[in-house]
């Protein structure tokens, strides 16, 4: 568990005073949040991240994070998450453990808890990002009102799209990295014919995520008659940046060239001229890399998209309380006035 990350405040579209938690579950780490709301502003007051293999699920999660509380009462929780919510339970192919809103409403003994899909909720709080919770990776020029596009691999693929709408604005949320991974090279050819000997549909987020890099590093070895030298994201990571080891770093120049094409693919796909973000876990600690990578150049490569392109501001998101914001500013968008 880790604690101490820079607390911040937000508008959302109204709410009341409230005290409640919100949470941003991820395959791999849990980020919950104590969030204290007066008015419009929800205002993260407690901030905690927890290893999710070290809990049997996520009701231990939450109890663990409430007992610090001091005993402050809390009635309500929002849960970010990726996959879908299906008669109170989150499907999920990167979870551990089953998530039953129901059943942690009654293990608690909270009021209510409500499901929000991780990266809906990252699209809530990207309008009130700053300069330094930000990197520049492609310059453009947003269009005002068009529709802004928010994607990142962490142990899969998220993406959502927001659609401003006057005063308020729409958030549609995707399930973009389930679709089938379409190759921009020979290289990715091949490593696409090798994935397809395991499954006959290879999705996108089975490259572009962290379970994904250690896929594309199996393949890229399998084809280079090499043996697999690496067998987690952080060992790659590691191993390409600190070790400056050739097979993972052209693992990493890959995956840097495959997430700027598919990137452009889904800018165009959802018309996004409002620009698009870059969310998730293991890019943060690839950044110098992604900069000096061929993303940028896979990104605009869309033959005569290319000049539509070159207009889309693209940014690294790097702000650990991102999606506990974001889950409680759709909460408290959504929750009733007194």
């Amino acid at each position: 568990m880790e604690a101490g990350a820079r607390q911040l405040s937000t508008r959302a579209a109204h709410g009341r005073a409230a005290s409640f938690i919100a949470a941003d579950v991820g395959g791999t780490h849990a980020r919950i949040g104590l969030i204290h709301a007066t008015g419009s502003s929800p205002i993260v007051e407690k901030f905690a991240r927890y290893v999710c293999a070290d809990y049997p699920n996520l009701a231990a999660i939450l109890r663990h994070f409430l007992d610090t509380l001091g005993g402050e009462t809390v009635n309500e929780a929002a849960i970010a998450c990726a996959g879908v919510c299906l008669d109170g339970t989150i499907i999920n192919t990167n979870l551990a453990w089953t998530v039953s809103l129901d059943k942690i409403r009654a293990e608690l003994n909270l009021k209510a808890v409500e499901f929000v899909n991780d990266f809906e909720a990252v699209a809530y709080a990207t309008p009130h990002l700053d300069a330094r919770d930000t990197t520049v990776l492609s310059r453009g020029r947003e269009q005002p009102g068009a529709p802004i596009l928010i994607v990142g691999p962490g142990t899969g693929l998220g993406a959502a799209v927001r659609i401003p709408s006057g005063d308020t604005h729409f958030v549609l949320a995707t399930e973009a990295g389930q679709a089938a991974f379409a190759p921009g090279s020979d290289l990715e050819g091949d490593v696409l014919r090798i994935l397809r000997r395991r499954s006959s549909h290879v999705s996108i987020e089975q490259l572009l995520s962290g379970p994904g890099l250690v896929n594309l590093h199996s393949a890229l070895c399998e084809l280079d008659r090499t043996r697999t030298s690496f067998d987690s994201p952080a060992a790659i990571t590691r191993a390409a940046l600190d070790a400056g080891d050739a097979a993972a770093r052209r693992t990493l120049e890959v995956f840097c060239g495959l997430l700027g094409g598919v990137l452009g693919d889904l800018v165009l796909l959802y018309g996004a001229q409002g620009g698009a973000y870059l969310a998730g876990g293991i890019l943060p600690q690839m950044k110098n890399f992604l900069l000096g990578s061929t993303f940028v150049e896979r990104f605009l490569a869309k033959g005569a998209m290319r000049p539509v392109l070159e207009r889309v501001p693209v940014r690294l998101i790097e702000q650990a309380q991102l999606g506990v914001l974001g889950a409680a500013s759709w909460y408290l968008e959504r929750r009733p006035r007194d």
